[in-house]
């Protein structure tokens, strides 16, 4: 007997979860022998009620919403044997991408096939957890610009935010520790990947995977303004990393200190630098599959 619960993040997408969630909640009832729906009115409100129904011992909760509601949930499953599935209805839809949920079809099927796959995580030093990716500077600033922005809806935003962010790019010292390396360099940018997208679908650390117990990290160097525009289009292909530009890395656990970036991870806004952070293998436990790179 499988016993889920499906936590509505209303003004996902623009109130796009809102008018998907009859027909979401429909659709699971024909996969699971209970369902219990919940409507939370703020991210304190989804966080307390994640929180409750893992206590209460759910065996799966569906998530309907973006990042930033999953986000909220994997605090309250990670370390538990409550599996969590993502239904997106957000802006950029990142750890959706990652598990191959375009709709609650695919979590349909994932159910009636029991599908159930470890995911590893990113724990922080304060101990709050991330799904996908942390980053900082550029990265970050687009991040801060695009939750800012009421329009459009959906990746172009974040395209816009890169766009303006283009205007005023702000290199720094930057030290990246990966217990046995330490890289110390102007910087623009850094992300560390659990998983390969951020920002919409930009594959900003391309050959990550949520199953390897690696973080994969991603750094952009100080370059010209004119060079980063070269850089740039390349994201979306992931061939950013071929340029000179860029280094990458592979790691357990990564530190960056340096300068004064804000962090971000799986979109949320978290605190200045210094941030340090631990890859956990198979601390989640999720319905779907996590596709090849």
């Amino acid at each position: 007997m499988t016993h889920a619960a499906l936590l509505v993040c209303p003004t996902s997408g623009s109130g796009r979860a809102r008018r998907l969630a009859g027909t979401v909640a429909d659709r699971l009832r024909t996969a699971v022998d209970r369902l219990d729906p919940h409507v939370a009115s703020s991210a304190e409100g989804t966080a307390a009620l994640a929180r409750r129904v893992v206590a209460e011992g759910v065996d799966v909760l569906v998530v309907l919403g973006g990042d930033g509601g999953a986000h909220l949930a994997v605090q309250a499953c990670a370390g538990t044997a409550t599996a969590l599935a993502v239904v997106p209805a957000g802006t950029g839809d990142d750890l959706a991408r990652t598990l191959g949920v375009r709709s609650v079809e695919d979590v349909v099927t994932a159910l009636r096939a029991g599908a159930r796959r470890p995911f590893d995580l990113g724990r922080l030093d304060d101990g709050r957890w991330f799904a996908t990716v942390l980053c900082a500077g550029f990265d970050s600033a687009v991040n801060e610009r695009a939750n800012a922005m009421r329009w459009p809806a959906g990746p172009r935003r974040y395209d816009l935010a890169i766009l303006a962010e283009l205007a005023r790019p702000r290199p720094a010292r930057l030290v990246v520790e990966t217990g046995d390396r330490t890289l110390e360099l102007e910087a623009l940018s850094v992300a560390v990947g659990n998983t390969a997208h951020y920002g919409g679908g930009i594959p900003v650390c391309p050959d990550a995977r949520a199953d390897d117990g690696l973080f994969d990290v991603t750094v952009v160097s100080a370059v010209p303004r004119r060079t980063l525009l070269r850089v740039l289009p390349t994201l979306r292909s992931g061939r950013h990393v071929d340029h000179p530009a860029v280094r990458t890395l592979r790691a357990a656990a990564v530190r960056l200190a340096g300068p004064d970036w804000t962090g971000y991870a799986d979109g949320e806004r978290l605190h200045r630098l210094p941030l340090g952070t631990t890859c956990v293998p198979g601390a989640l436990s999720i319905v779907g599959s996590i596709p090849s790179v």
